[in-house]
């Protein structure tokens, strides 16, 4: 898609699916062992930012319960001083405090605190932890680079169950890498000195930067002996060129998690902040003054990562350290499991008419579906699960609803395509035509085969769903002769026969037509 590498998919393991108990298997949320992660909070104290987040809604796939960051810069000035920045202490402080106290007030039943490189490297940085437990009654762990980097690689890990490749942390005054196997395991980890505010501190200007920076990663080149394959990019310097890099490109989708990036295009992308109104940029792509002051030496640095790495796509990953401290608390089990049917098990729980009927829905209509890759078969799992979740919504607008939650909602486990073709699927579970609804420069990122499979999966779910049995299996069954163009309907039970009326046989003659087959009933009479 999008003329990317063909690469193995990191989320199909093994046999060809991701372990999640089967086909569908129990929801990790039914299990009381799963329950006793609800509600972790980590506060990550890095150079740049100092972040609370809460996780909440079980453990595979968990929830954003409370996200907040505050920049406070506590590695500012420390390549000149060797100590945390006077007016970052303060700032850092105030924050702890009012994360300690937030984290009180939400019962959260774990919390974590982590510092990282600024903390580990000041010279007052032991005088810092020291008044910041006293002050806040926090536990602070402060870990070393290669224990930063193997969290941030289960963060990835999260997101990416089986993910391989490599993925690469910055923050403020580190860098890591880190090895990720296929299996779930990291490799080989090494930190630098390569962190925006450390670079700020070399003196000869931009050339002697950009020496320290091609001497620096041509010693980590030496550390990893296998190709890079993918580049998962962990930090908010990475995500803050990703957003560059859309608006370069006009891309639609403004999701960074999961966006993808060629060598070519960050190439293209590094230029164009080269040559542009940092100021104007920052007003167009939402970012921050604090952040968009560190852009600029660390798209230097992603130049010559790609181009000594030479990784053959680049992915970006908003889940890091904070989300490798989840997924050290979890069993492998639980590891193992696919945060995309996990999180829309949870929906389907939550917010649907009839929990559990979309896993009948998937059985009803899966023999149209014969010949999909395993990785669509997955998201078509996931949008018969969510399938009634926005019930709740204007029926004028329900279908845009479904479109929207699908392509923006906070979900691991999904290329943007794969969130783009499950919100058109569940658009046309609720409405056959999608014009005038303002997604066409979505559609773009599929190909028209897509398109049509998409809207095939909706109708045939809109159809699907006249049948709110238990098991309509036990009633109906459908099958497709793709060769003769026969699409066969053959109803079992008097109960079957009552519910095909009216309405039930218009969806499943426009079910057909999408599909280019004929409809044919069995057992009317």
């Amino acid at each position: 898609m999008m003329g990317q590498a063909e690469l193995a998919d990191p989320r199909i393991a093994g046999s060809g699916t991701v372990a999640d108990g089967g086909l569908f298997g129990t929801p990790l949320f039914q299990d009381p062992h799963a329950r006793n992660l609800a509600r972790v909070g980590v506060i990550d104290i890095g150079s740049n930012s100092v972040r609370m987040v809460v996780f909440d809604g079980a453990a595979r796939s968990p929830a954003y319960f409370y996200n907040e960051k505050i920049l406070c810069g506590l590695g500012a000035g420390f390549a000149e001083t060797g100590r945390l920045s006077a007016t970052g202490r303060p700032r850092a402080l105030a924050a702890l405090k009012r994360f300690a106290a937030l984290a009180k007030g939400m019962n959260v039943t774990s919390l974590v605190t982590v510092a990282t490189a600024a903390m580990r490297e000041a010279e007052d940085g032991a005088e810092f932890k020291a008044e910041a437990e006293r002050e806040t009654g926090l536990t602070i762990h402060v870990v070393d680079g290669r224990e930063e980097a193997r969290l941030s690689a289960q963060g990835v890990l999260l997101g990416w169950p089986g993910a391989f490749g490599m993925i690469c942390d910055i923050g403020g005054s580190s860098m890591e890498l880190a090895e990720l196997l296929g299996d779930g395991q990291v490799g080989a980890r090494e930190t630098s000195d390569l962190g925006p505010l450390k670079l700020q501190g070399i003196k000869g200007g931009k050339k002697a930067i950009k020496a320290h920076i091609k001497d620096r990663i041509a010693e980590l080149r030496e550390q990893f002996t296998e190709p890079a394959g993918r580049l998962f990019l962990v930090g908010g310097s990475w995500r803050a060129i990703a957003r560059i890099d859309m608006e370069r490109r006009g891309y639609p989708l403004k999701v960074l998690h999961e966006y993808r990036m060629t060598r070519k295009d960050i190439r293209a992308t590094i230029a164009y902040i080269q040559n542009a109104d940092m100021e104007d940029l920052r007003a167009r792509t939402g970012t921050s003054a604090e952040r968009m002051a560190l852009v600029p030496l660390a798209s230097l640095v992603l130049k010559e990562l790609v181009r000594c790495f030479k990784p053959d796509e680049v992915a970006i990953s908003s889940y890091g350290i904070r989300e490798g401290l989840l997924y050290e608390q979890m069993s492998d089990e639980q590891r193992q499991r696919d945060p995309l049917i996990e999180a829309a098990y949870q929906m389907e729980l939550a917010n649907a008419r009839m929990p559990g009927f979309g896993r009948a829905l998937y059985r009803f209509i899966e023999p149209l579906f014969g010949s999909i890759r395993p990785e669509m078969k997955r998201v078509m799992r996931a949008a018969c699960l969510l399938h009634d979740v926005s019930w709740r919504a204007h029926p004028d607008y329900r279908a845009e609803v479904c479109f929207d939650n699908a392509t923006r909602a906070n979900l691991g486990g999904l290329t943007h395509e794969e969130r783009v073709y499950l919100g058109l699927a569940l658009l046309h579970r609720y409405k056959s035509s999608r014009k005038d609804t303002g997604f066409d420069p979505l559609l773009e990122l599929l190909t028209e085969k897509q398109v049509q499979q998409a809207e095939i999966m909706g109708r045939a779910m809109r159809f699907g769903a006249m049948f709110t049995l238990e098991k309509p299996l036990d009633h109906g069954k459908l099958k497709l002769y793709p060769k003769k163009g026969i699409l066969e309907l053959t109803l079992k039970t008097d109960t079957a026969r009552d519910l095909f009326g009216e309405v039930a046989q218009a969806r499943f003659k426009a079910l057909a037509a999408a599909i280019g087959a004929e409809p044919v009933v069995k057992g009317m009479g």
